[in-house]
């Protein structure tokens, strides 16, 4: 089988590129071709398979684009022809590739597989948070004004209008729901709240599928004397309630790793603190280290995050994690198991989990660490996800041949 992998980001940016890069070796292994295509970038990783890239235009050109990418439509239509790929699967494509690349897709007679890492299907801002950073799901029903009253787009009035407005567009011309030929989510809160926002996803093929990561049994496991959060420093990640935790747990050790728009201000707001560190941006061996001799993993997300990669690799070391009870992050956590759920927006439950995680003896320690690295195997193994996904595809291009 040949498959076309899809991405805005040719280049480790996050999760759902971790995904994307990690899918195409799975694919391989597997004894299957790769062919990339992507978003022209200086940041972009080459890889030894053929890879094809949408060069980007000048400010009114993207502007445009934003809308419907003609350059990616005539590029994936060069790509198809030339590749002739058994099926596509896109990743993050809203925005970047857009859904313009769909017809022609369908045109040569290629099905489309979209994993939903995010809701952009269902919410213009696609993190079901408004202006405010508050949790919003006013757009259901096709009310998208609400994204421009709310100021979605990042508290900008000119960004909340260019999202309302690519949102309408899209759905009018090429609702997802009717022109994706299969949905892969990656939780089950996910696939529940695209249908909620929008019945006629519940009538489009779909499967949930957790995010995979190779597992980690080269060292091992350690209990170390500090919790670790690991990810982006942004609002939405919930870093700075963990911080508010931290300061009134003096004895108990925070490190953080990571970068992003607030790390001068949560550096200001731990500063005077002993017992939270800050590291910086860290990869390969050195966070490995660090999440394999961690207590426990911290996500303390303020948003409906999907299926977090810091749990699932988190597990893969056998490190436990303590979670909100966000989005999908429940479905991942059992508790008192591989970890603990606390609510969102209560510091005194996050204090209570961590003080819970504290207590818990050597013993059960690490009885809780095999739990956790059993749950990996049985969830999110490399070798699971490759086998329902490759099924998926084969169903969704069975589908398709019949007319599906």
């Amino acid at each position: 089988m040949k498959v076309l992998l899809i991405n805005n980001c040719h280049w480790r940016r996050g999760g759902s590129e971790t995904v994307y890069f990690g899918t195409a070796e799975l694919l391989q292994k597997a004894g299957h071709e790769v062919v990339f295509l992507g978003m022209e970038d200086v940041k972009n990783i080459h890889t030894n398979q053929p890879e094809y890239f949408v060069k980007r235009g000048n400010a009114l050109k993207n502007m445009v684009a934003y809308f419907a990418n003609g350059e990616a439509a005539r590029v994936i239509e060069a790509v198809v022809k030339k590749e002739k790929p058994d099926i596509a699967h896109a990743h993050l494509m809203w925005g970047g590739m857009t859904a313009a690349i769909i017809p022609v897709l369908h045109k040569y007679g290629v099905p489309l597989v979209h994993t939903a890492h995010d809701y952009r299907m269902v919410c213009p801002a696609y993190t079901f948070r408004n202006g405010c950073g508050e949790i919003c799901e006013c757009c259901k029903g096709g009310h998208y004004i609400s994204c421009i009253k709310k100021r979605c787009g990042k508290g900008s009035l000119v960004q909340s209008i260019l999202m309302a407005a690519e949102m309408v567009y899209r759905n009018k011309k090429w609702h997802p729901a009717r022109t994706i030929d299969g949905i892969i989510y990656v939780s089950q809160f996910a696939k529940n709240k695209h249908e909620e926002m929008d019945s006629r996803f519940s009538k489009v093929k779909n499967m949930v599928l957790y995010n995979c990561t190779q597992q980690h049994k080269d060292k091992e496991k350690g209990r170390g004397d500090y919790f670790l959060y690991y990810g982006r420093l942004s609002y939405e990640k919930g870093v700075e309630q963990a911080i508010d935790a931290f300061k009134q747990l003096p004895l108990q050790k925070l490190k953080v790793v990571g970068t992003g728009p607030l790390e001068e201000s949560l550096k200001q707001k731990a500063m005077g603190c002993k017992n939270i560190e800050f590291l910086g941006f860290k990869t390969g061996t050195e966070l490995h280290d660090l999440v394999r001799n961690a207590q426990f993993v911290i996500v303390p997300s303020q948003w409906y995050e999907n299926n977090p990669m810091t749990i699932v690799e988190a597990y893969s070391f056998g490190t436990p994690v303590i979670g909100s009870n966000m989005g999908g992050i429940p479905e991942i956590i059992k508790e008192g198991a591989t970890g603990f759920v606390y609510q969102h927006d209560k510091i005194e439950s996050l204090i209570y989990a961590i003080n819970s995680a504290v207590k818990i003896s050597n013993d059960a320690y690490f009885q809780m660490t095999k739990m956790a690295q059993n749950f990996y195997d049985k969830i999110f193994s490399d070798k699971e996800y490759a086998n329902k996904l490759l099924k998926f595809y084969g169903e969704v291009i069975e589908d398709f041949k019949n007319g599906k």
